[in-house]
């Protein structure tokens, strides 16, 4: 086969010659080169070896230099893989495919894609800096407001797995996610929003492997969950008792302390009261059950008290004050008789506990009881530590047991024992030695 071939640099002019390619196979060769697309050179650009350095538009020296230098390195190539040259100096194959595809691409470098760009910051607001969540505004409002640019991911060879949301996904992030799917799916997602969404299963819904309970596991786990009938009522008893136990605190709180604050109070205002009728010349009576007469002084125990009419638990004792035994068969006389007892009653313990400490009596202690009149002192005598609380005869004119044995002015004190019991009665018993007028002053007992 025969093929137009362009002339070869050799110095001579004149046109075209045909020749027959020498290589078997050589002119098929060439001819598939020239057909490949990506062979065919650009224009203005040198790859095959019969353009030269002179036909290319000299842009700058130094390109310039270099396509030269790579021309003639491939004709020398061209050369050297033929052989000898024909006649009129031309060589007899022009083909070299290293040479032509060095001239043609130039020398390659690696490819390096360039880095993507830095994402651009956010936009700073003044209320916070914090991440957003999906916008969520009308589309007119969207439409005013310029998107976000956003650097494009680099994606790996293999597309990551989705992270699995799990039973703990926030309210949230299940309100911004876009619905996915046909127009049904949309217009449920709509219609949803407005409905309350069910709680998420809680992590104790679980077994042990992690994965939810069945419904055949879910009730035998809320059967054992509850508790049984004994724990209930255990628990109901244990609260009853802490309840009492409450209400008994309460209770021995009021006895032991309030009443004996109320109790102090009711006294010194009954004391002040008796004391200003006493200042304003009133001569008393008959007294009245429960109406203050009289004044109880102690010393060696700290003690001053009213005394009033009767013994009534609610209207005499209660108020802390001394209640002198003057009804029925258990009347007794006033101090200012000629002869007689006078007995008196008080608490031991609570409402004002006067009598508290009179078993601390001993023998010559001295009891003074002030009335309007005068002042009447008593020197303890003996004391009954315990008796009957049916025992009347300890408050008789003369009391078995005393010491006394002929009658005279005796002053008798009642009180509970034990201590915050009422199961016996303690009696102290005293003999008159003085009764001083008011006119004189106080007796020696009260001003030492």
């Amino acid at each position: 086969m025969t093929a137009l071939r362009p002339e070869h640099d050799t110095g001579e002019e004149g046109p075209y010659e045909q020749r027959a390619y020498e290589a078997t196979g050589a002119f098929e060769a060439a001819v598939d080169q020239l057909a490949d697309p990506l062979n065919d050179p650009l224009p203005g650009q040198h790859a095959s070896p019969w353009f030269r350095a002179e036909s290319i538009p000299a842009e700058t020296a130094e390109t310039a230099e270099t396509g030269a230098a790579q021309g003639r390195r491939s004709e020398g190539q061209v050369q050297a893989s033929h052989g000898a040259q024909g006649p009129q100096g031309t060589p007899r194959e022009w083909y070299d495919p290293e040479g032509y595809e060095r001239d043609w691409y130039g020398q390659q470098e690696p490819v390096v894609a360039p880095p993507p760009p830095p994402p651009p910051p956010l936009p700073r607001n003044d209320e916070t800096i914090g991440l957003r969540t999906a916008d969520t505004r009308r589309p007119a409002d969207r439409a005013t407001t310029a998107p976000i640019p956003q650097a494009e991911p680099e994606y790996d060879t293999a597309p990551a797995a989705a992270p699995d949301p799990g039973p703990e996904t926030t309210e949230l992030e299940s309100r911004t996610e876009p619905p996915t799917g046909g127009r049904a799916e949309r217009r449920r997602a709509a219609k949803g929003r407005g409905r309350r969404r069910a709680e998420p299963q809680s992590r104790s819904a679980a077994t042990p492997e992690g994965r939810p309970l069945s419904r055949v596991e879910a009730r035998r786990a809320a059967r054992a969950a509850k508790d049984s009938p004994a724990v209930v009522a255990s628990r109901v008893v244990g609260e009853l008792f802490i309840s009492l136990g409450v209400l008994m605190l309460l209770f021995v709180t009021y006895q032991l302390w309030w009443t004996n604050v109320r109790a102090d109070q009711i006294a010194g205002s009954e004391t002040h009261k008796i004391q200003d009728d006493w200042a304003k010349g009133r001569k008393p009576g008959a007294f009245e059950p429960g109406q203050g007469f009289a004044i109880i002084h102690i010393p060696k125990l700290d003690v001053v008290a009213p005394i009033a009419e009767g013994t009534s638990k609610e209207k005499v004792l209660d108020r802390g004050m001394v209640g002198h035994y003057g009804e029925g068969a258990l009347k007794t006389a006033m101090p200012s008789a000629a002869q007689g007892n006078f007995a008196l009653a008080g608490h031991r313990n609570t409402h004002g506990e006067p009598f508290r400490y009179i078993n601390r009596l001993s023998k010559g202690d001295p009891i003074v009881v002030e009335t309007q009149d005068a002042y009447y002192t008593y020197e303890m005598t003996s004391v009954l530590p315990q008796t009957s609380p049916s025992n009347v005869s300890v408050i008789t004119p003369v009391p078995p047991g005393s010491g006394f044995t002929k009658p005279g002015r005796y002053i008798t004190l009642t009180t509970c024992t034990p201590e915050f019991t009422s199961t016996y009665r303690l009696i102290v018993w005293g003999k008159m030695v003085d009764e001083r007028p008011r006119s004189k002053g106080k007796p020696d007992a009260l001003v030492g």
